[in-house]
């Protein structure tokens, strides 16, 4: 009876969640098969994804998006977990520094991607801070010999700034691991004469595993499906699959809305598969 007074509390909420999800949800499945009543469009078909996956315009942009975001979404993925860890094993044996480096990721998190963005915009580009500085001090013969770091064909200002507001998130998870399983493993391993590296690969990274894995599988999903760093530090040629949706949604013609939403459709089943290739893991984890 208890339980069932606890569903009945969640209810209001739930139908009020779902109603929204599922609505928008079945909207948008209804726009990618060509339901656009705005425009005198009633009948559904699958065009809209033939358009995409293999059309003569759209065929190509897609795959090439696709290959692009996979790399980005990989590279930042990967690059922030391999920091992260080298972080944590650099101080998993002093506990006392844990409060600090908490502390500056909590403080890093606060800061919205597109403002760090915008940030890495003014330091990084050929006409920025860096630039401007070692044009100033005889570095560069002009602020333009600068490297390209961002809005570059191969997308390296939007892997830095994924990577540098990824580490915190990945090391808050890391930390909470350290802080549940405390030093002692690495102690013993130590006293035991088991090397750095030793007790990095045999002992700290088994303890870690589990909240990196899963969480490096979070922000792949995020990167893979996020617009607003792309929008700023990336070009419009390659172009990651989320900006590639919002300019179909927002094409005058009004017509490409179904590929708009049939892209955004399809790079959700992607996330999704990674989210079913997450849980099965865990569950692989978890059996004895």
């Amino acid at each position: 009876m208890a339980k069932l007074r606890r569903w009945l509390g969640l209810a209001p909420a739930s139908i009020i969640m779902l109603g929204l999800f599922g609505g928008s949800l079945g909207y948008g499945i209804a726009q990618s098969l060509g339901w656009l009543p705005f425009l005198g469009q009633r009948q559904l078909s699958l065009a809209a994804y033939r358009n995409v996956l293999a059309g003569e315009q759209l065929g190509s942009q897609w795959w090439q998006a696709l290959l692009f975001s996979l790399w980005v979404s990989l590279a930042a993925t990967l690059g922030s977990a391999l920091i992260c860890l080298g972080l944590l094993s650099s101080i998993a044996e002093r506990q006392q520094q844990y409060r600090g480096l908490s502390t500056i990721s909590n403080l890093h998190l606060a800061i919205p991607h597109s403002v760090w963005a915008m940030a890495l915009l003014l330091v990084l580009s050929q006409s920025g801070i860096f630039a401007r500085i070692g044009f100033a001090f005889g570095w560069l013969d002009q602020p333009s010999d600068f490297p390209v770091l961002v809005r570059d064909r191969w997308g390296i200002g939007i892997i830095l700034a994924y990577i540098t507001k990824e580490v915190p998130f990945l090391l808050l998870m890391g930390l909470a691991r350290l802080r549940q399983q405390g030093r002692e493993y690495l102690l013993v391993a130590q006293s035991l004469g088991a090397n750095r590296w030793q007790r990095v690969r045999l002992v700290l990274w088994p303890l870690l595993a589990p909240s990196l894995v899963g969480g490096s599988l979070l922000v792949l999903s995020f990167i893979f499906g996020a617009y607003e760093v792309p929008a700023l530090v990336g070009v419009r040629y390659p172009e990651m699959l989320a900006t590639m949706a919002l300019e179909l949604f927002l094409n005058p013609d009004l017509h490409a809305r179904a590929e708009g939403m049939a892209v955004s459709l399809l790079m959700s089943l992607i996330i999704l598969v990674v989210i079913g290739l997450a849980w099965r893991w865990r569950r692989a984890e978890q059996q004895p």
